[in-house]
């Protein structure tokens, strides 16, 4: 018998030069490269995801406080999944096992049925369409309230991009927010402020020697109503984009608290999200769902050149 791989099954899909694999652990992205290159800074096939690298954070994005909300008129508890800051992260779906429900040559959709739980009373029933195309690869979170009751939702999603720099200073970021939010030691948003200084990048800058960990908002969107995130190095560019109406919140983080090994050294998180951290307990632009309501809303990467 070969051995199971730590991620689980592996489904990859094609389109010209571009490949990408999703794995059944989490449903997530573990590669996504223009022939030989590199777009997402993974993890090869004998490991598994580490510091939330290509995972869905569903249903909620980032931490909530103590893992403490109270939602139509009860109190919850979520499990402390990350305990050195006593706060519940990034949902309950990143160690899950997806399903494959289609596989074509260049089109891939998973899903998965969130059932209630320590902390979360609120049936869902997920699926995420994974799409590349000749701009890129798409991905479509699809959500649908299964239940007899509203439930409270957020989407968000992981990719680390990479354009073969050694180190993240290298790179010249761009992001078109001219908020970012205030957190605390536990990165709990305490207010927001109007970017400055090294958190004002709506025009392109050398990262250098910058520390970010930051949810930035009030993006400016571009075409069709999307927001981008341009991450670049020589002729090299990765962008996430995103609806701007469905996701007003991109958290960017350099690696800085990683281990050692990988500090700075793995690509630049770029995680679009429909709320903030804590909307489960402040309700900020948290979603709500009504029995057999759908929320679903597209986001992407396009990388270039689109040719090895």
């Amino acid at each position: 018998m070969s051995a199971v791989a730590p991620s689980g099954e592996q489904w990859s899909i094609h389109h010209g030069d571009q490949r990408l694999t999703v794995v059944q652990v989490g449903g997530g992205i573990r590669e996504y490269a223009v022939g030989d290159r590199p777009v997402v800074s993974g993890y090869p096939v004998s490991a598994k995801a580490d510091a939330g690298r290509g995972q869905l954070l569903v249903p909620w994005p980032n931490r909530v406080r103590d893992g403490k909300y109270a939602f139509a008129g009860r109190d919850q508890q979520l499990a402390l999944t990350e305990p050195a800051r006593a706060n519940a992260s990034h949902g309950l779906v990143r160690w899950a096992l997806w399903d494959l429900e289609v596989h074509e040559a260049s089109v891939l959709v998973v899903a998965y049925s969130l059932m209630p739980q320590q902390g979360w009373d609120y049936p869902l029933q997920l699926r995420v369409r994974y799409e590349l195309g000749d701009d890129g690869l798409t991905v479509t979170p699809e959500a649908t309230n299964v239940g007899d009751g509203r439930a409270p939702f957020g989407f968000g999603a992981h990719p680390y991009l990479t354009v073969g720099e050694a180190r993240v200073d290298e790179v010249t970021l761009t992001v078109p927010a001219s908020t970012v939010l205030d957190v605390d030691d536990r990165l709990i948003p305490t207010g927001s402020s109007p970017v400055a200084g090294d958190l004002d990048l709506r025009s392109p800058r050398e990262l250098g020697a910058t520390v970010l960990d930051h949810a930035f908002t009030d993006l400016t969107p571009g075409d069709h109503g999307r927001w981008e995130v341009v991450l670049a190095r020589g002729e090299r560019r990765a962008t996430v984009w995103a609806d701007a109406e469905a996701y007003p919140f991109v958290q960017v983080f350099t690696g800085d608290t990683l281990p050692e090994d990988k500090q700075r050294t793995t690509g630049v998180a770029v995680e679009p999200m429909t709320c903030p951290a804590n909307a489960l307990a402040t309700g900020d632009h948290l979603v709500v769902l009504e029995p057999d309501q759908t929320w679903s809303a597209p986001w992407g990467i396009r990388p270039s050149p689109l040719t090895d």
